[in-house]
Order: structure tokens, then C-alpha cells, then sequence
């Protein structure tokens, strides 16, 4: 083999391994972006409180705790 050649391979083997290695890259940081959302909701039932105080309502539990399964069962469906 002459020397194009070897540098054809090596070439090719590097942009393989770029390639593969943004795949494996973005699929670990993918999960553990998903693990962090279900760990530390975007919302907190004190916020949901809170927002229902500001439109002049007292939720009860239910409602917060629908309002919480709601947002659970999103980032559950969206994995």
C-alpha cells in the first residue's frame, strides 16, 4: 500500500471515531438531563401554590398533586 492510502485509512478511522464518539456523547449527557428533570422538577408544589394564591384561589391537594403527576408523567413520556 502506498501512502495515500494510509492516510485515507486514517483519515476515515478518525471521522469514525468522531462520530461515534458524538453519538455515545450525546446519549449519556441526553439521560442524565432527564435523570436531573425527574430529581429536581422544573416546578415545585410550593410554586403551584403560590401561583394559584396570586390568581386568588386556594388549591387543594388534589389539584396539586394532579398538577405534579401531570408534569411527571411528561418527562416520563418524553424519554
Amino acid at each position: 500500500m502506498n501512502t495515500g492510502a494510509w492516510i485515507g485509512i486514517i483519515v476515515a478511522s478518525v471521522v469514525v471515531a468522531i462520530i461515534f464518539t458524538a453519538i455515545v456523547t450525546y446519549k449519556i449527557v441526553k439521560k442524565q438531563f432527564k435523570k436531573q428533570l425527574e430529581e429536581n422538577p422544573p416546578i415545585t408544589e410550593e410554586q403551584i401554590r403560590s401561583m394559584y394564591a396570586q390568581m386568588g384561589r386556594k388549591p387543594s391537594e388534589s389539584q396539586i398533586r394532579a398538577i405534579m403527576n401531570n408534569f411527571k408523567r411528561r418527562l416520563k413520556k418524553d424519554n
